[in-house]
Protein backbone atom coordinates (compact mmCIF):
# COMPACT_ATOMS: atom_id res chain seq x y z
CA UNK A 1 0.00 0.00 0.00
CA UNK A 2 2.42 2.24 0.74
CA UNK A 3 4.05 1.70 -2.55
CA UNK A 4 1.34 2.93 -4.32
CA UNK A 5 0.71 5.33 -2.53
CA UNK A 6 4.10 7.00 -3.47
CA UNK A 7 3.68 6.20 -6.77
CA UNK A 8 0.21 7.92 -7.20
CA UNK A 9 2.32 11.03 -5.37
CA UNK A 10 5.29 11.22 -8.21
CA UNK A 11 2.64 10.70 -10.61
CA UNK A 12 0.39 13.55 -9.54
CA UNK A 13 3.18 15.14 -9.32
CA UNK A 14 4.59 14.71 -12.84
CA UNK A 15 1.10 15.58 -13.97
CA UNK A 16 0.64 19.09 -11.88
CA UNK A 17 4.31 20.04 -13.41
CA UNK A 18 2.99 19.08 -17.02
CA UNK A 19 -0.02 21.72 -16.95
CA UNK A 20 1.60 24.18 -15.37
CA UNK A 21 4.60 24.66 -17.70
CA UNK A 22 1.85 24.87 -21.14
CA UNK A 23 -0.47 27.48 -19.59
CA UNK A 24 -0.33 30.40 -20.61
CA UNK A 25 -0.95 33.60 -18.16
CA UNK A 26 -4.03 35.58 -18.58
CA UNK A 27 -4.59 39.09 -17.47
CA UNK A 28 -8.70 39.97 -16.85
CA UNK A 29 -9.85 43.30 -16.06
CA UNK A 30 -12.19 43.54 -13.00
CA UNK A 31 -15.21 45.40 -14.02
CA UNK A 32 -17.11 47.87 -12.17
CA UNK A 33 -19.96 47.03 -10.24
CA UNK A 34 -23.15 46.37 -12.31
CA UNK A 35 -25.76 49.38 -12.29
CA UNK A 36 -29.12 47.86 -12.25
CA UNK A 37 -32.58 50.21 -13.81
CA UNK A 38 -33.86 52.23 -11.28
CA UNK A 39 -36.73 50.15 -9.24
CA UNK A 40 -35.61 46.98 -11.58
CA UNK A 41 -34.06 44.01 -10.55
CA UNK A 42 -30.69 43.10 -12.37
CA UNK A 43 -30.87 39.34 -13.10
CA UNK A 44 -27.53 39.42 -14.00
CA UNK A 45 -26.09 39.78 -10.79
CA UNK A 46 -24.73 37.16 -9.30
CA UNK A 47 -26.80 35.10 -6.72
CA UNK A 48 -24.88 35.63 -3.46
CA UNK A 49 -26.47 32.25 -2.15
CA UNK A 50 -24.83 30.20 -5.24
CA UNK A 51 -21.00 28.60 -4.71
CA UNK A 52 -18.36 30.34 -7.05
CA UNK A 53 -17.48 28.61 -9.94
CA UNK A 54 -14.15 27.63 -10.40
CA UNK A 55 -13.32 28.53 -13.82
CA UNK A 56 -9.42 28.68 -13.64
CA UNK A 57 -9.44 31.68 -15.56
CA UNK A 58 -6.27 32.49 -15.07
CA UNK A 59 -5.13 29.59 -17.13
CA UNK A 60 -6.22 30.62 -20.66
CA UNK A 61 -9.12 28.54 -22.13
CA UNK A 62 -7.20 27.10 -24.79
CA UNK A 63 -6.04 24.28 -21.71
CA UNK A 64 -9.17 24.86 -19.81
CA UNK A 65 -11.60 21.49 -19.67
CA UNK A 66 -14.99 22.48 -19.16
CA UNK A 67 -16.22 23.39 -15.75
CA UNK A 68 -19.21 20.78 -14.35
CA UNK A 69 -22.99 21.55 -14.60
CA UNK A 70 -23.74 22.62 -11.46
CA UNK A 71 -27.76 22.48 -12.24
CA UNK A 72 -29.64 19.59 -13.00
CA UNK A 73 -31.43 21.63 -15.97
CA UNK A 74 -28.70 22.10 -17.80
CA UNK A 75 -28.11 18.31 -19.01
CA UNK A 76 -27.12 16.73 -16.32
CA UNK A 77 -23.35 15.34 -15.19
CA UNK A 78 -21.20 16.02 -18.56
CA UNK A 79 -19.40 12.51 -17.75
CA UNK A 80 -22.30 11.06 -19.62
CA UNK A 81 -21.15 12.78 -22.25
CA UNK A 82 -18.18 12.84 -24.61
CA UNK A 83 -16.31 16.00 -23.99
CA UNK A 84 -15.22 16.20 -27.29
CA UNK A 85 -16.29 13.55 -30.09
CA UNK A 86 -13.37 14.91 -32.55
CA UNK A 87 -10.64 14.60 -29.45
CA UNK A 88 -8.49 11.76 -31.47
CA UNK A 89 -8.92 14.39 -34.33
CA UNK A 90 -5.93 16.69 -33.89
CA UNK A 91 -6.77 18.87 -36.47
CA UNK A 92 -10.54 19.41 -34.45
CA UNK A 93 -9.15 19.83 -30.81
CA UNK A 94 -8.17 23.03 -28.81
CA UNK A 95 -5.29 24.55 -30.73
CA UNK A 96 -2.50 26.18 -29.60
CA UNK A 97 -2.02 28.41 -32.58
CA UNK A 98 1.17 30.72 -33.86
CA UNK A 99 -0.03 34.67 -34.97
CA UNK A 100 1.71 35.19 -37.93
CA UNK A 101 1.87 38.17 -40.83
CA UNK A 102 -1.11 37.74 -42.98
CA UNK A 103 -1.12 40.14 -45.94
CA UNK A 104 -1.69 43.83 -45.87
CA UNK A 105 -2.53 43.82 -42.24
CA UNK A 106 -3.35 46.67 -40.05
CA UNK A 107 -5.32 47.21 -36.50
CA UNK A 108 -7.64 50.28 -36.06
CA UNK A 109 -5.23 53.04 -35.36
CA UNK A 110 -6.84 54.02 -31.97
CA UNK A 111 -6.73 51.59 -28.67
CA UNK A 112 -9.80 50.36 -28.88
CA UNK A 113 -8.90 48.08 -25.87
CA UNK A 114 -8.62 50.59 -23.63
CA UNK A 115 -12.30 51.03 -23.86
CA UNK A 116 -13.93 48.18 -25.43
CA UNK A 117 -12.46 45.44 -24.08
CA UNK A 118 -13.21 46.84 -19.99
CA UNK A 119 -16.35 46.67 -18.84
CA UNK A 120 -18.00 49.92 -18.64
CA UNK A 121 -16.32 51.16 -21.66
CA UNK A 122 -17.91 53.98 -23.35
CA UNK A 123 -16.15 54.13 -26.80
CA UNK A 124 -17.56 52.92 -30.02
CA UNK A 125 -18.45 48.76 -29.48
CA UNK A 126 -19.30 47.02 -27.08
CA UNK A 127 -18.87 49.15 -23.71
CA UNK A 128 -22.31 49.98 -23.30
CA UNK A 129 -23.26 46.47 -22.41
CA UNK A 130 -21.73 46.90 -18.60
CA UNK A 131 -23.08 48.72 -15.59
CA UNK A 132 -24.19 52.09 -15.64
CA UNK A 133 -23.48 52.82 -19.07
CA UNK A 134 -25.57 49.43 -19.99
CA UNK A 135 -28.40 51.72 -17.56
CA UNK A 136 -28.06 54.84 -19.04
CA UNK A 137 -28.28 53.33 -22.76
CA UNK A 138 -31.69 51.14 -21.83
CA UNK A 139 -32.92 54.16 -20.50
CA UNK A 140 -31.72 56.51 -23.38
CA UNK A 141 -32.57 54.40 -26.57
CA UNK A 142 -36.12 53.34 -24.97
CA UNK A 143 -35.64 50.59 -23.39
CA UNK A 144 -37.34 49.60 -20.73
CA UNK A 145 -38.08 46.90 -17.50
CA UNK A 146 -40.40 45.03 -19.25
CA UNK A 147 -37.69 44.23 -22.45
CA UNK A 148 -34.70 43.84 -20.09
CA UNK A 149 -37.10 41.05 -18.43
CA UNK A 150 -37.51 39.69 -21.48
CA UNK A 151 -33.65 39.41 -22.42
CA UNK A 152 -33.05 37.81 -18.93
CA UNK A 153 -35.72 35.20 -19.32
CA UNK A 154 -34.95 34.43 -23.01
CA UNK A 155 -30.68 34.34 -21.26
CA UNK A 156 -32.57 31.26 -18.70
CA UNK A 157 -33.93 29.33 -21.54
CA UNK A 158 -30.67 29.43 -23.45
CA UNK A 159 -28.77 28.04 -20.17
CA UNK A 160 -31.33 25.44 -19.30
CA UNK A 161 -30.96 24.30 -23.31
CA UNK A 162 -27.42 24.13 -23.12
CA UNK A 163 -25.56 20.69 -23.69
CA UNK A 164 -23.66 18.30 -21.36
CA UNK A 165 -20.78 18.63 -24.08
CA UNK A 166 -21.15 22.73 -24.02
CA UNK A 167 -22.78 23.30 -26.98
CA UNK A 168 -26.30 24.11 -27.81
CA UNK A 169 -28.13 22.29 -31.10
CA UNK A 170 -31.29 23.44 -33.23
CA UNK A 171 -32.69 20.06 -32.37
CA UNK A 172 -33.90 20.43 -29.01
CA UNK A 173 -35.04 16.87 -28.85
CA UNK A 174 -31.00 16.23 -28.48
CA UNK A 175 -31.32 18.71 -25.21
CA UNK A 176 -31.30 16.20 -22.14
CA UNK A 177 -33.45 18.78 -19.77
CA UNK A 178 -35.66 19.22 -22.98
CA UNK A 179 -36.33 16.17 -25.00
CA UNK A 180 -39.04 17.49 -26.88
CA UNK A 181 -40.87 19.46 -24.25
CA UNK A 182 -40.38 22.86 -26.38
CA UNK A 183 -42.50 22.64 -29.61
CA UNK A 184 -40.90 23.70 -32.95
CA UNK A 185 -37.64 22.37 -32.40
CA UNK A 186 -35.15 23.10 -35.51
CA UNK A 187 -34.72 20.56 -38.38
CA UNK A 188 -31.17 22.20 -40.14
CA UNK A 189 -29.41 19.57 -39.02
CA UNK A 190 -26.49 18.63 -37.09
CA UNK A 191 -24.97 22.48 -37.39
CA UNK A 192 -23.79 22.33 -33.43
CA UNK A 193 -21.28 25.62 -34.24
CA UNK A 194 -23.87 27.39 -35.58
CA UNK A 195 -26.27 26.60 -32.73
CA UNK A 196 -24.14 27.01 -29.95
CA UNK A 197 -22.52 30.50 -31.87
CA UNK A 198 -25.88 31.56 -31.82
CA UNK A 199 -26.99 30.86 -28.79
CA UNK A 200 -23.79 32.40 -27.33
CA UNK A 201 -24.30 36.06 -28.78
CA UNK A 202 -26.99 36.91 -26.38
CA UNK A 203 -25.29 36.01 -23.70
CA UNK A 204 -22.05 38.25 -24.73
CA UNK A 205 -24.80 41.26 -25.45
CA UNK A 206 -26.16 41.05 -22.24
CA UNK A 207 -22.58 41.39 -20.83
CA UNK A 208 -21.96 38.11 -19.74
CA UNK A 209 -18.22 36.19 -20.06
CA UNK A 210 -16.73 33.59 -19.54
CA UNK A 211 -15.15 35.40 -16.27
CA UNK A 212 -17.92 37.35 -15.16
CA UNK A 213 -21.45 37.31 -14.98
CA UNK A 214 -24.53 34.84 -13.75
CA UNK A 215 -23.97 32.68 -16.49
CA UNK A 216 -20.32 32.50 -16.33
CA UNK A 217 -19.78 28.67 -16.46
CA UNK A 218 -22.25 28.42 -19.88
CA UNK A 219 -20.14 30.92 -21.86
CA UNK A 220 -17.36 29.26 -20.36
CA UNK A 221 -18.39 25.82 -21.93
CA UNK A 222 -19.55 26.86 -25.20
CA UNK A 223 -16.37 29.01 -25.60
CA UNK A 224 -14.54 25.69 -25.13
CA UNK A 225 -16.86 23.40 -27.60
CA UNK A 226 -16.14 25.78 -30.26
CA UNK A 227 -12.41 25.81 -29.54
CA UNK A 228 -12.54 22.26 -29.65
CA UNK A 229 -14.02 22.27 -33.36
CA UNK A 230 -11.78 24.64 -34.35
CA UNK A 231 -9.51 23.76 -37.25
CA UNK A 232 -6.34 24.84 -38.20
CA UNK A 233 -5.54 25.78 -42.00
CA UNK A 234 -2.78 27.07 -43.75
CA UNK A 235 -4.83 30.38 -44.27
CA UNK A 236 -6.34 30.65 -40.84
CA UNK A 237 -8.38 28.84 -38.19
CA UNK A 238 -11.71 27.36 -39.63
CA UNK A 239 -15.13 26.78 -38.24
CA UNK A 240 -16.73 25.68 -41.44
CA UNK A 241 -18.83 22.97 -41.13
CA UNK A 242 -21.03 21.38 -44.13
CA UNK A 243 -24.24 21.54 -42.37
CA UNK A 244 -23.92 25.79 -41.07
CA UNK A 245 -21.31 26.19 -44.38
CA UNK A 246 -19.74 29.97 -43.78
CA UNK A 247 -22.92 31.17 -41.89
CA UNK A 248 -21.65 28.89 -38.92
CA UNK A 249 -17.83 30.22 -39.34
CA UNK A 250 -19.08 33.88 -39.28
CA UNK A 251 -21.35 33.52 -36.46
CA UNK A 252 -18.21 31.90 -34.21
CA UNK A 253 -15.89 34.69 -35.20
CA UNK A 254 -17.92 37.20 -33.88
CA UNK A 255 -18.72 35.17 -30.44
CA UNK A 256 -14.83 34.76 -30.31
CA UNK A 257 -14.17 38.66 -31.05
CA UNK A 258 -16.81 39.72 -28.85
CA UNK A 259 -15.68 37.63 -26.19
CA UNK A 260 -11.94 38.50 -26.87
CA UNK A 261 -12.70 42.25 -26.74
CA UNK A 262 -15.03 42.16 -23.33
CA UNK A 263 -12.49 39.77 -21.10
CA UNK A 264 -9.14 40.40 -22.48
CA UNK A 265 -8.28 36.83 -22.31
CA UNK A 266 -5.15 36.07 -24.19
CA UNK A 267 -6.06 32.35 -24.50
CA UNK A 268 -8.98 33.64 -27.00
CA UNK A 269 -6.45 36.01 -29.08
CA UNK A 270 -5.25 33.35 -31.52
CA UNK A 271 -8.47 31.72 -32.12
CA UNK A 272 -10.33 34.86 -33.15
CA UNK A 273 -7.38 36.38 -35.09
CA UNK A 274 -6.74 32.71 -36.53
CA UNK A 275 -10.98 33.05 -37.75
CA UNK A 276 -10.86 36.33 -38.54
CA UNK A 277 -7.93 35.41 -41.24
CA UNK A 278 -9.57 32.60 -42.79
CA UNK A 279 -12.80 35.10 -43.45
CA UNK A 280 -10.52 37.11 -45.56
CA UNK A 281 -8.54 33.98 -47.36
CA UNK A 282 -11.68 32.67 -48.28
CA UNK A 283 -13.45 35.76 -49.83
CA UNK A 284 -14.04 35.75 -53.55
CA UNK A 285 -11.45 37.82 -54.80
CA UNK A 286 -13.33 38.74 -57.80
CA UNK A 287 -16.50 39.68 -56.88
CA UNK A 288 -15.73 40.52 -53.13
CA UNK A 289 -18.37 38.82 -51.21
CA UNK A 290 -18.95 35.38 -49.51
CA UNK A 291 -21.54 32.25 -49.77
CA UNK A 292 -21.17 28.78 -48.40
CA UNK A 293 -17.78 27.59 -49.86
CA UNK A 294 -14.67 29.25 -50.27
CA UNK A 295 -14.43 31.74 -52.66
CA UNK A 296 -17.68 31.10 -54.15
CA UNK A 297 -19.17 34.42 -55.69
CA UNK A 298 -21.30 35.68 -52.78
CA UNK A 299 -24.43 36.18 -52.05
CA UNK A 300 -25.49 39.36 -49.92
CA UNK A 301 -26.87 37.02 -46.26
CA UNK A 302 -23.51 35.34 -46.13
CA UNK A 303 -21.67 38.73 -46.84
CA UNK A 304 -23.68 40.24 -44.30
CA UNK A 305 -22.52 37.81 -41.13
CA UNK A 306 -18.77 38.04 -42.57
CA UNK A 307 -18.88 41.39 -42.64
CA UNK A 308 -20.27 42.05 -38.96
CA UNK A 309 -17.41 39.31 -38.06
CA UNK A 310 -14.57 41.55 -39.32
CA UNK A 311 -16.56 44.92 -37.69
CA UNK A 312 -16.26 42.74 -34.56
CA UNK A 313 -12.27 41.90 -34.82
CA UNK A 314 -11.77 45.90 -35.42
CA UNK A 315 -13.73 46.34 -32.24
CA UNK A 316 -11.55 43.58 -30.44
CA UNK A 317 -8.35 45.60 -32.02
CA UNK A 318 -7.47 42.54 -34.28
CA UNK A 319 -5.43 42.62 -37.85
CA UNK A 320 -7.13 43.26 -40.99
CA UNK A 321 -6.35 43.52 -44.71
CA UNK A 322 -7.23 46.52 -45.71
CA UNK A 323 -8.32 45.88 -49.29
CA UNK A 324 -10.96 43.29 -47.60
CA UNK A 325 -13.29 46.29 -47.36
CA UNK A 326 -13.12 47.18 -50.93
CA UNK A 327 -13.70 44.39 -52.32
CA UNK A 328 -17.08 44.27 -50.18
CA UNK A 329 -18.28 47.03 -51.16
CA UNK A 330 -17.26 46.23 -54.69
CA UNK A 331 -19.83 43.35 -54.45
CA UNK A 332 -22.37 45.53 -52.68
CA UNK A 333 -22.06 47.78 -55.75
CA UNK A 334 -23.11 44.79 -57.89
CA UNK A 335 -26.24 43.71 -56.17
CA UNK A 336 -27.47 47.16 -55.61
CA UNK A 337 -30.64 48.60 -56.81
CA UNK A 338 -32.36 52.04 -56.50
CA UNK A 339 -28.17 53.70 -56.62
CA UNK A 340 -27.70 52.08 -53.49
CA UNK A 341 -31.05 52.56 -51.20
CA UNK A 342 -32.27 48.48 -52.33
CA UNK A 343 -30.42 45.64 -52.79
CA UNK A 344 -30.89 41.88 -54.11
CA UNK A 345 -29.53 38.30 -52.89
CA UNK A 346 -26.91 37.38 -55.80
CA UNK A 347 -27.74 39.82 -58.15
CA UNK A 348 -29.44 43.54 -58.67
CA UNK A 349 -32.39 41.91 -59.81
CA UNK A 350 -35.67 41.23 -57.47
CA UNK A 351 -34.00 43.43 -54.35
CA UNK A 352 -35.62 42.01 -51.12
CA UNK A 353 -36.66 43.82 -48.05
CA UNK A 354 -34.62 41.71 -46.01
CA UNK A 355 -31.05 42.08 -48.21
CA UNK A 356 -32.16 45.85 -48.33
CA UNK A 357 -31.80 45.63 -45.05
CA UNK A 358 -28.45 43.58 -44.77
CA UNK A 359 -26.84 45.65 -47.35
CA UNK A 360 -27.77 48.80 -45.86
CA UNK A 361 -25.89 48.14 -42.16
CA UNK A 362 -22.86 46.67 -44.17
CA UNK A 363 -22.91 50.16 -46.11
CA UNK A 364 -23.30 51.95 -42.53
CA UNK A 365 -20.05 50.21 -41.49
CA UNK A 366 -18.01 50.90 -44.73
CA UNK A 367 -18.78 54.11 -44.18
CA UNK A 368 -21.65 55.52 -45.84
CA UNK A 369 -22.92 58.76 -43.86
CA UNK A 370 -26.20 60.08 -43.05
CA UNK A 371 -25.74 62.49 -45.96
CA UNK A 372 -25.61 59.62 -48.73
CA UNK A 373 -29.08 60.32 -50.55
CA UNK A 374 -29.26 56.42 -51.22
CA UNK A 375 -29.08 55.44 -47.60
CA UNK A 376 -31.78 58.40 -46.78
CA UNK A 377 -33.82 56.83 -49.12
CA UNK A 378 -33.21 53.09 -47.71
CA UNK A 379 -33.76 53.86 -44.19
CA UNK A 380 -37.16 56.07 -45.64
CA UNK A 381 -38.19 52.50 -47.07
CA UNK A 382 -37.80 50.41 -43.87
CA UNK A 383 -39.09 52.95 -42.19
CA UNK A 384 -42.38 53.22 -44.57
CA UNK A 385 -42.54 49.24 -44.17
CA UNK A 386 -42.09 49.00 -40.20
CA UNK A 387 -40.91 45.91 -38.41
CA UNK A 388 -42.80 42.93 -39.81
CA UNK A 389 -44.69 41.61 -37.13
CA UNK A 390 -47.73 40.02 -38.81
CA UNK A 391 -48.12 37.08 -40.57
CA UNK A 392 -45.13 35.02 -40.71
CA UNK A 393 -42.72 37.66 -39.39
CA UNK A 394 -39.62 37.75 -40.54
CA UNK A 395 -37.10 37.64 -37.96
CA UNK A 396 -33.78 38.15 -39.98
CA UNK A 397 -35.32 41.54 -41.86
CA UNK A 398 -36.44 42.62 -38.41
CA UNK A 399 -32.80 41.77 -37.22
CA UNK A 400 -30.88 44.14 -39.60
CA UNK A 401 -33.46 46.39 -39.68
CA UNK A 402 -33.47 47.09 -36.21
CA UNK A 403 -29.65 48.09 -35.92
CA UNK A 404 -29.59 50.27 -39.26
CA UNK A 405 -32.89 52.33 -37.49
CA UNK A 406 -30.77 52.44 -33.82
CA UNK A 407 -27.86 53.48 -35.92
CA UNK A 408 -30.26 56.22 -37.42
CA UNK A 409 -31.78 57.05 -34.60
CA UNK A 410 -34.59 59.88 -34.16
CA UNK A 411 -38.37 59.61 -34.88
CA UNK A 412 -37.77 56.95 -36.92
CA UNK A 413 -35.76 54.73 -34.66
CA UNK A 414 -38.78 55.98 -31.64
CA UNK A 415 -41.70 54.85 -34.26
CA UNK A 416 -39.53 51.37 -34.83
CA UNK A 417 -38.52 50.69 -31.31
CA UNK A 418 -42.01 51.14 -29.91
CA UNK A 419 -43.40 49.05 -32.26
CA UNK A 420 -40.69 46.03 -32.30
CA UNK A 421 -40.09 46.25 -28.79
CA UNK A 422 -43.48 45.90 -27.15
CA UNK A 423 -44.50 42.86 -30.23
CA UNK A 424 -41.54 40.72 -29.12
CA UNK A 425 -42.46 41.23 -25.35
CA UNK A 426 -45.93 40.15 -25.99
CA UNK A 427 -44.87 37.34 -28.14
CA UNK A 428 -42.28 35.85 -25.92
CA UNK A 429 -43.53 32.56 -24.00
CA UNK A 430 -44.36 32.63 -20.37
CA UNK A 431 -45.30 29.52 -19.22
CA UNK A 432 -43.95 26.20 -19.10
CA UNK A 433 -40.78 25.09 -20.71
CA UNK A 434 -41.07 27.37 -23.20
CA UNK A 435 -40.92 30.34 -21.22
CA UNK A 436 -38.05 33.06 -22.38
CA UNK A 437 -38.28 31.93 -25.84
CA UNK A 438 -40.16 32.75 -29.32
CA UNK A 439 -41.12 30.95 -32.33
CA UNK A 440 -42.26 32.99 -35.40
CA UNK A 441 -43.20 30.92 -38.42
CA UNK A 442 -41.71 32.03 -41.49
CA UNK A 443 -41.13 29.85 -43.85
CA UNK A 444 -41.79 32.22 -46.72
CA UNK A 445 -39.38 34.31 -46.93
CA UNK A 446 -37.10 33.13 -44.12
CA UNK A 447 -36.79 29.98 -43.96
CA UNK A 448 -34.03 29.76 -41.43
CA UNK A 449 -36.72 30.41 -38.85
CA UNK A 450 -38.08 26.81 -39.97
CA UNK A 451 -34.62 25.17 -39.98
CA UNK A 452 -33.75 26.75 -36.93
CA UNK A 453 -36.94 26.51 -34.80
CA UNK A 454 -37.14 27.85 -31.60
CA UNK A 455 -33.53 28.41 -30.80
CA UNK A 456 -33.15 30.57 -33.84
CA UNK A 457 -36.17 32.75 -33.09
CA UNK A 458 -34.90 32.97 -29.22
CA UNK A 459 -31.41 34.04 -29.96
CA UNK A 460 -32.55 36.23 -32.46
CA UNK A 461 -35.09 38.47 -30.87
CA UNK A 462 -33.01 38.60 -27.58
CA UNK A 463 -30.28 40.30 -29.79
CA UNK A 464 -32.91 42.58 -30.52
CA UNK A 465 -34.08 43.37 -27.26
CA UNK A 466 -30.47 43.62 -26.74
CA UNK A 467 -30.12 46.54 -29.21
CA UNK A 468 -29.98 49.49 -26.98
CA UNK A 469 -26.66 48.24 -25.53
CA UNK A 470 -24.74 45.93 -27.75
CA UNK A 471 -23.15 48.84 -29.77
CA UNK A 472 -23.33 51.92 -29.61
CA UNK A 473 -24.98 53.70 -32.33
CA UNK A 474 -22.34 54.83 -35.33
CA UNK A 475 -23.34 58.44 -35.80
CA UNK A 476 -23.13 58.94 -32.09
CA UNK A 477 -19.83 61.99 -30.82
CA UNK A 478 -18.29 59.25 -29.70
CA UNK A 479 -18.32 56.59 -32.33
CA UNK A 480 -16.98 59.38 -35.39
CA UNK A 481 -13.89 59.63 -32.77
CA UNK A 482 -13.84 56.47 -32.71
CA UNK A 483 -13.95 55.97 -36.23
CA UNK A 484 -12.77 52.49 -37.72
CA UNK A 485 -10.24 51.98 -40.09
CA UNK A 486 -12.40 50.90 -42.89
Amino acid sequence: MVVHMAALVIVASISLHVVHTVQPSVVVETPPEQTPLDDFPDKNLEDPHRPPIDLNANAGLSVLEPSPSTSPEIGGPPSLVPLNPFASDPNAGPLHVDLSPFGDRKAPPVDLLKTVGVPGGTASGLGGRFGQAKSDAIKRAGGNPASEQAVADALKWLSIHQLPDGGWDFDLTACPACKGKCSDSGIAGPARIAATSLALLPFLGAGQTHTEGQYKEAVHNGLYFLMGRAKKEDEGISLFEPEGTMYSHGLATIVLCEAYAMSQDKGLLPYAQGTVNFIEYVQDPDGGGWRYRQRMPGDTSVTGWQLMALKSAQLAGLETRSNTFQLVNNFLDSVQDLDGAAYGYTTANGARISMTSVGLLCRMYLGWGKDKPALQQGVKLLSQRGPSIGEGPDMYYNYYATQIMRHWGGEEWDRWNYRMRDWLIAKQARKGHEKGSWFMNDSQYAPKAAAGGRLYCTSMAAMILEVYYRTLPLYSEQAVKDEFAF
